[in-house]
């Protein structure tokens, strides 16, 4: 147990010593380590969470355990563990347990060593530990920190292009069109010729290890033509009863559970429609996300670019990191005419905002359909702040006493 425990000290002095792009948060990391709650890293695999961790824990005497590790959790002694800790990191103020949720019960010993009072940084890449893990042993007792890929601010300030800048210059604009394509995962950013084998290997990494393995799913096959079908069919709504015919999965029940467990690695999000009647909002299909752009490029059966849907999952994603929640905060919408917003924000129990995403409004035909369905949409759920996101076009119109802002990318 000693000797891995030195191996793991080793590669985390080894990933300290590197230079890493400081990532946007709200908190400040003085206040967190301050606090004695638990504080928990959240997000997909390989965005940065123990890298995140490791900055914010920089010049402390703090102990360290990767659970991604298969010789530590094959001979894993919680005893002889904690023994070796005090060995490794004498008198240490923090532990960090990296990707805890491999090691079985993590919860319970967790719990145990909170009531201890030691100060914990626990990451983790699956959503079930907000939910049913985290909340039935250790509720009230951690902040949550949801980490997500670099955002186009982040990317451009990695690439020393000022995002506030009034007007972007070619490299600005070729990095907007870059990171809408390719995404914002850490890896790819500076070596966007790895981009698609990268993610192609992540995206079947994230299916067996932490979806088939974990909840022992003996079908891999429906389960990966599951994934790659929502992959291929983002921003686009969708049912059970649909995916059952469409993909040939076994039954609706199969189907739903599925679904759930492709949310829980924060790989898709599924965005439910809005209504203010609750039997009416279950009833209707959800649309599907996925949590970055790259991996529409890298791994979904697009015959066809759709730029649109690119630029509205590149949307989607951005409302995430500014803390709306899908089904809580953030919806999508279809008029009584049938005509689609693309999301609907709330704040309580008013609509905050409509958001329109279309890459180019040169088209009459384009414009009259988007403008349309934001003021029909407008009326029937009593908002005025109504918002189109474009590619590179901006604007400012009012159409029945209602102004509209259209806005590039870059400045929302």
């Amino acid at each position: 147990m000693k000797n891995i425990l030195l191996t793991q000290r080793a590669e985390r002095d080894e990933l300290m010593s590197r230079p890493y792009q400081p990532r946007e948060t709200k908190y400040d990391t003085a206040d967190l380590l301050a606090n004695p709650l638990i504080k928990l890293i959240t997000g997909p695999r390989r965005v940065g969470k123990s890298v995140f961790a490791l900055l914010m824990l920089q010049g402390k005497n703090f102990a360290y355990l990767n659970f991604d590790d298969s010789l530590l959790l094959e001979n894993w002694d919680e005893d002889l563990a904690m023994k070796m800790l005090e060995d490794v990191y004498p008198g240490y103020d923090y532990l960090l347990l990296d990707e805890v949720q491999n090691l079985n019960n993590w919860d319970l010993w967790v719990n145990k060593l909170y009531r201890r009072g030691k100060n914990l940084i626990i990451t983790g890449s699956n959503a079930k530990m907000l939910s049913s893990e985290m909340a039935t042993v250790l509720t009230g007792r951690y902040i949550q920190i949801e980490m997500l890929p670099f955002s186009l601010v982040e990317t451009m300030r990695w690439g020393n292009i000022d995002p506030k800048a009034e007007e972007q210059n070619t490299s600005a604009i070729a990095l907007i069109d870059d990171y809408m394509h390719n995404g914002g995962y850490p890896e790819t950013i500076p070596a966007r010729n790895i981009t698609r084998s990268y993610l192609s290997t992540l995206f079947d990494s994230i299916l067996l290890k932490d979806v088939a393995k974990r909840h022992k799913v003996r079908n891999t096959t429906d389960l990966y033509n599951l994934a790659t079908y929502l992959l291929s069919n983002f921003c686009n709504p969708i049912s059970a009863n649909d995916l059952v015919s469409e993909v040939g999965m076994s039954s609706v029940t199969t189907t739903k559970k599925f679904c759930d467990y492709l949310a829980e690695p924060y790989l898709f999000y599924f965005l439910p429609r809005f209504s203010n009647k609750l039997k009416m909002m279950k009833k209707a299909p959800n649309k599907v996300y996925v949590v970055d752009n790259g991996f529409v490029q890298s791994t979904a059966f697009n015959l066809t670019e759709n730029l649109g849907r690119l630029l509205e999952n590149q949307i989607f994603v951005e409302l995430l990191r500014r803390g709306y929640i899908p089904g809580n905060t953030l919806f999508y919408y279809r008029t009584r005419n049938d005509k689609e917003i693309d999301f609907v924000t709330r704040k309580g129990p008013k609509v905050e905002q409509l958001i329109q995403v279309c890459y180019d409004m040169a088209s009459e035909k384009t414009r009259k359909r988007e403008l349309s369905a934001l003021i029909e949409a407008a009326e029937e759920l009593n908002c005025n702040n109504l918002l189109v996101i474009t590619n590179t076009q901006s604007e400012s119109l009012t159409i029945k006493d209602k102004k509209i802002d259209i806005i590039p990318v870059g400045k929302f």
